[in-house]
């Protein structure tokens, strides 16, 4: 399985690309001094600062005096003996460059046509303290320009951008999908709900409705960074908000959730089905990258056995209004994942639903097999149809973002 060759059309109105391979969790690290001309001249010198540590590596410093450093974001590169999460050289890593480096990598991996790119957290960009909406708003907006224009413009079919979302509001969330749509970016990435609250509310149908009008693909990479705290903090709101010894200590969607894993969507999942946000929303589909897929049957079968043993108190206590139809029947349905390495997920596949898995070769972090993709896949996939693999490693991915347009 060579690299797509590139046809012309049948309407004759330019080149389409057929691909073979694509990753559909990829990232990118572009330091704000790439794109900070795009900011505001106010904002500007309130961008994170690329900072000398001590140890030798390289840091981000925001204006409160956080440092950011290391990890294994940057892990690529590097050989697993050698390599040192305290150490990072922005100018020096895999996946850290500008777009001409990028296609390199890409070519370097034989067989990956194209990537989707997730962008940093909100953290990286300066705004993690929530602190100043106007900054926020105006840095993200700035940021989705460059990634369009600057970057993936280099090479628009193999350089798949995801929009990143300031999460302050209803409105500016939908103005700043309407940028990214008008960019002609993939898709937007949500970090928490629309309305900045943890949990679903009655503000964000705005948000869904247009994501439908617009036909923008919404994706959540792994889960959302802002969620209810600890036992007692409910994670839904409720039509009934009992008080004192009359309010449960538990809700429902920690019931049903807790069958999975809080880090890879359970928890999300398990809220926009009991506010019913489906159900409003009966075209919405959502993908969670980056999350393997094993657990999944087991945690569809859990959240239907607590939901039905749970359910009664909930509608009783909380006001909560049954479900049209079992909690899995939803995930099924609207739910798509992503996977890198999980062989026994792989196994276990239709148990998931082969339409809804998408491989992500999650370049440059830790658990990428980069440049050797196609060929730990090819032993990861031993086995699976042909029409399976072909649907995991790049249909599936063709159909959820559109690539085919």
């Amino acid at each position: 399985m060579g690299r797509a060759q590139e046809v012309i059309d049948a309407a004759g109105w330019g080149t389409v690309r057929t691909y073979r391979y694509i990753s559909a969790d990829s990232h990118i690290h572009n330091g704000p001094e790439r794109w900070a001309n795009r900011v505001p001249e106010k904002f500007r010198d309130r961008l994170p600062q690329r900072i000398q540590l001590p140890t030798g590596g390289e840091a981000m410093v925001d204006e409160d005096g956080r440092v950011t450093y290391g990890g294994t974001g940057h892990f690529k590169g590097h050989e697993p003996e050698d390599f040192d999460p305290t150490i990072l050289y922005y100018d020096r890593e895999a996946g850290y460059g500008p777009p001409e480096q990028r296609l390199r990598e890409q070519d370097a991996d034989e067989g990956v046509d194209a990537e989707i790119l997730f962008s940093f957290t909100p953290s990286a960009f300066g705004v993690s303290s929530r602190k100043d909406k106007d900054m926020a708003v105006a840095v993200f907006h700035a940021y989705n320009g460059f990634l369009a224009e600057e970057f993936c413009s280099c090479a628009p079919d193999r350089l798949l951008g995801i929009g990143v979302l300031p999460d302050f509001g209803v409105d500016e969330d939908i103005a700043e999908m309407e940028h990214c749509a008008k960019l002609g970016l993939r898709g937007v990435q949500l970090s928490a709900y629309p309305s900045g609250s943890p949990y679903p509310v009655a503000e964000d149908d705005r948000f869904w409705a247009a994501a439908l009008d617009l036909d923008i693909p919404v994706t959540i990479h792994t889960s959302m960074n802002l969620r209810p705290g600890g036992r007692g903090d409910l994670m839904l709101k409720y039509p009934i908000e009992a008080e004192g010894y009359h309010r449960p200590p538990i809700d429902l969607v920690q019931r049903i959730s807790m069958s999975g894993t809080h880090h890879c969507g359970a928890l999300e999942l398990s809220q926009m089905i009991l506010a019913g946000v489906f159900d409003r929303f009966p075209k919405l589909k959502i993908f969670w990258a980056e999350n393997n897929i094993s657990w999944i049957p087991g945690f569809l079968e859990q959240m239907d056995i607590n939901y039905a043993r749970n359910r009664f108190w909930a509608e009783r206590l909380q006001g909560l209004k049954p479900l049209a139809r079992l909690p899995s029947e939803y995930v099924r349905e609207h739910a798509y994942w992503g996977f890198f390495d999980d062989p026994f997920g792989v196994k276990i596949r239709d148990e998931v639903g082969v339409d809804h898995i998408l491989w992500g070769g999650d370049f440059p972090h830790e658990p990428s097999h980069w440049p050797h993709s196609m060929e730990y896949m090819e032993k990861q996939l031993a086995g699976v149809p042909e029409d399976e693999k072909r649907k995991m490693m790049c249909e599936n991915t063709i159909k959820f973002f559109h690539l085919d347009r």
